[in-house]
């Protein structure tokens, strides 16, 4: 493994709790509530394993020694951030987790779900919840698995207030032929999409939010993001008609709270995003906002969503329409 610095390395783990320490000294009059990371799993993977983000490695063992110090970073922060706090204060941290379907019900279909499972979600929130990692995904990391010390594991393991849930869609696999670096392949099934060829599926985060409640119970559940890109269209009139952002929430929030009905303690619901945004890699092209941004004027016009969001907000709830 290359030293570049970065996650992989052990002395960022440092310098990130000394980061989260000036931050929260500075701010703890005003900030109340702490996430100390948003998607571990994209810092370590898309940076370090498949090269899509900075710095741009194609690194498998980089990779998974980055989420553990990414991980182990949020657990030495949590009491910082819990010392510089006061009872009002509440610490969690971001988490992008799957719903994976296989498609098709073979043991080798059934197993590669148990691998993206385990590889998005259980490698991240055992050591949160558990105190450590899965075994199953040890034995496939094999003597790429992180180099883990004495403490490490306890740190991770710091007791959270909760823990925020990233959902957009939901992954359909099935076994590899064996060629790439995970015995995964995606399958691409018919329906509806995004502009980010996210397929459309709003019982996937029912079917997350129970499996994390069953297996996890975490003391609560926020969804700290959810949304869609869609090609949006000003019209002759100036308007943003986005009717399929809008059927979308209307889609997930509805079974967000078939999931709370279901004893999912969800204490809360973010959008993706208030404001047209840049996306990662794909700068200024896909458009999650419920506000539409003229990037050349910096103008901003409330897209159809937005007003629709505005009245549910007001309303603290709605009658679906399109569920």
């Amino acid at each position: 493994m290359q030293d570049q610095g970065g996650w992989p390395e052990r002395s960022l783990v440092e310098a990130f709790v000394n980061y989260a320490d000036v931050v929260s000294q500075r701010l703890a009059d005003r900030v109340h509530w702490w996430t100390t990371h948003n998607e571990p799993w994209c810092a370590a993977w898309l940076g370090y394993g498949f090269g899509h983000h900075a710095p741009g490695l194609n690194d498998f063992q980089a990779a998974i020694q980055a989420s553990h110090h990414l991980l182990l970073s949020h657990g030495l922060a949590v009491p910082v951030l819990r010392r510089n706090g006061d009872a009002n204060t509440k610490v969690g941290i971001a988490l992008n987790p799957v719903w994976a379907e296989p498609i098709s019900d073979t043991p080798e279909d059934q197993e590669a779900v148990q691998f993206l499972v385990g590889q998005q979600n259980r490698w991240f929130l055992d050591p949160l919840f558990k105190g450590e990692y899965p075994g199953d995904m040890l034995e496939f990391y094999d003597s790429a698995a992180p180099t883990i010390k004495a403490g490490d594991l306890e740190a991770i393991a710091a007791p959270l207030d909760f823990v925020g849930i990233n959902y957009y869609n939901r992954a359909v696999v099935g076994a590899s032929d064996g060629s790439g670096t995970t015995p995964v392949r995606f399958a691409h099934p018919e329906g509806e999409y995004t502009d980010m060829d996210w397929e459309v599926y709003p019982p996937g985060i029912y079917s997350l939010l129970m499996w994390l409640r069953e297996t996890y119970n975490p003391p609560a559940i926020y969804i700290t993001e959810n949304g869609a890109a869609f090609k949006d269209v000003v019209s002759p009139d100036g308007k943003i008609r986005d009717e399929r952002r809008q059927a979308y929430l209307e889609g997930y929030i509805a079974q967000v709270h078939r999931a709370i009905q279901d004893g999912a303690p969800v204490r809360g619901y973010f959008v993706w995003s208030l404001l047209d945004n840049f996306e990662w890699s794909y700068g200024y092209s896909k458009r999650f906002g419920l506000t539409y941004v003229d990037y050349a004027t910096q103008k901003r016009t409330l897209k159809q969503s937005g007003e629709w969001y505005a009245k549910v907000t007001r309303e603290n709830g709605f009658i679906p329409e399109n569920v």
